[in-house]
């Protein structure tokens, strides 16, 4: 799958000087601004992908999106008049993606490093989340991170915004993150909300601090009802220098109800600052994590349960008979 720019080409004022990253979707070129001289990140679909309306709506959504955007944590789109094909200009971002750091530095971030992370990513998402915008597609592949720590989220493909342009198709309305870091509402078919990218950043932040996801599986849709069925391996059991404080506050994240998760990335951001203020909850999920429920048991336990519904009425009928 290839486009049809070569290095050393120019593309309107772009001087292409390299292709950057390859996805199933587009390629994204490394390009210096002939006008200003500074380097860009040209995002040009693959020729499939325009033909197919759904994907081209999600490419014009990740430019309307962007254009709205303007904050030193997310990727600025720059403003196009007009092109001699379709792409994307957006400013271009040092670093490296944040998957690529956590490969380098395995199997776990330092504490006070992952909570740097994720303070800078609460920081992004607060605005994105008052300016009406979802992510959700937030995942360490979308995180570019430089040597100081600086973060930018890239990638608004799956973003939804109150104000953008909205798919029209169906299917495509319910288009839902990478498994391993998508929410249970997001699982069941609902659209999510600000919530949803919290739970990402949950999952991202339990990563950082253990090595691991929450869930996993054999295969996505396994790793996707893990996390409707079962509780994650107690923070503290991978790593006993975690806090009760710190674990309290990745449960919050991960709480499968967006109402019981956290409200915001603010309050997200607030308990990470205030670990020494951050009550913990006798939870559930402390104790019965080791007990793994699949589907098929699920339903097993849903059929006995309408199985004795009847004997339970009979049970009851006789009692009060007796009664009388």
């Amino acid at each position: 799958m290839t486009n049809s720019i070569q290095t050393g080409a120019q593309l309107d004022h772009y001087l292409i000087e390299g292709v950057a990253a390859r996805s199933g979707m587009a390629s994204i070129f490394r390009a210096t601004d002939l006008r200003t001289g500074r380097p860009v990140a040209i995002k040009i679909p693959h020729p499939n992908m325009e033909g197919d309306p759904v994907l081209l709506e999600r490419f014009h959504r990740e430019e309307d999106i962007g254009a709205t955007l303007d904050h030193p944590w997310v990727t600025k789109v720059l403003p196009e008049g007009n092109r001699s094909r379709l792409y994307i200009a957006m400013e271009w971002v040092a670093g490296i993606p944040l998957r690529q750091l956590l490969n380098q530095l395995q199997p776990r971030l330092s504490r006070e490093r992952a909570i740097t992370i994720t303070l800078a990513i609460c920081e992004a998402l607060d605005y994105l989340h008052r300016k009406g915008v979802v992510h959700r597609d937030l995942k360490p592949e979308n995180v570019m991170i430089d040597a100081e720590d600086h973060i930018k989220l890239i990638d608004f493909g799956l973003a939804t915004s109150v104000r953008a342009r909205r798919i029209t198709f169906a299917k495509a309305s319910n288009t839902m993150g990478t498994p391993d870091y998508i929410s249970p509402e997001q699982v069941q078919g609902k659209r999510g909300d600000a919530r949803s990218d919290l739970y990402a950043l949950g999952v991202m932040l339990y990563e950082m601090l253990t090595g691991k996801v929450p869930f996993t599986g054999p295969n996505p849709f396994a790793a996707m009802n893990d996390r409707l069925l079962n509780n994650p391996v107690p923070p503290c059991e991978l790593d006993p220098t975690i806090s009760p404080q710190l674990q309290e506050i990745v449960y919050r994240a991960l709480e499968r109800n967006p109402s019981h998760r956290y409200a915001s990335a603010r309050d997200f951001a607030w308990d990470l600052r205030h670990q020494e203020r951050v009550g913990v909850a006798d939870r559930m999920e402390l104790r019965d994590w080791k007990l793994r429920s699949t589907p098929w048991q699920k339903r097993i336990v849903s059929w006995v349960a309408l199985a004795l519904v009847p004997i339970v009425i009979f049970g009851l009928l006789v009692f009060v008979a007796r009664l009388g």
